[in-house]
């Protein structure tokens, strides 16, 4: 049977979904060397290493220095590395989803309980944004951190959360529907 255009879509979603998720999750073992690197010497300097260097700090470096870089930099790791873990999830979760679109069988209660899983990802970055920004509030003692990416977060991550949920509702009330019908002669 050839694929419907839907189909070849989610394939090629699919796909682009797995390389990120890939990518994800490197990037998961390189933030602490990055923040140490950061707070350290700065991109800037980042260049007058060689492959050997610049690979030790960033696997290592960051990792052997947790604590030692200060407040900043402690919260900055696992905020990212916090936000690195529920985003694996929650692409995880859409290639779940997206393997039932490939199936042909999009409308299933397991689609429903993946976009419920990815919706608790999104509130919890957004819990996690918001923590930052009160923390950065407190520890800055300015309203800088208002300006930053975290107040984004915060209101970015509630919607998609919403958004999950409303899928969520709609891929459960046809999985309901499409085995009424079945059962239907």
């Amino acid at each position: 049977m050839e694929k419907t255009a839907v189909q070849k879509l989610a394939g090629a979603l699919k796909i682009l979904v797995i390389i990120t998720f890939v990518c994800n999750l490197v990037a998961l073992l390189l933030v602490p060397g990055m923040v140490h690197i950061s707070v350290h010497q700065g991109f800037s300097e980042w260049w007058r290493y060689d492959a050997d260097d610049t690979l030790a700090m960033l696997l290592l470096g960051g990792w052997s220095q947790w604590g030692q870089n200060g407040a900043y930099a402690d919260v900055l790791s696992a905020f990212l590395l916090f936000c690195g873990v529920c985003t694996a999830v929650m692409l995880w979760q859409a290639r779940r989803v997206l393997d039932t679109v490939l199936e042909g069988l999009p409308f299933q209660e397991k689609n429903s309980k993946s976009l419920r899983r990815s919706a608790a990802c999104s509130f919890l970055i957004s819990a996690a944004a918001l923590v930052r920004l009160i923390w950065s509030l407190a520890y800055y003692r300015t309203i800088e951190p208002l300006l930053s990416y975290n107040a984004l977060f915060v209101p970015v991550f509630f919607m998609a959360g919403l958004l999950c949920l409303v899928m969520s509702a709609l891929f459960r009330q046809a999985a309901e529907l499409k085995a009424e019908n079945d059962l239907t002669i």
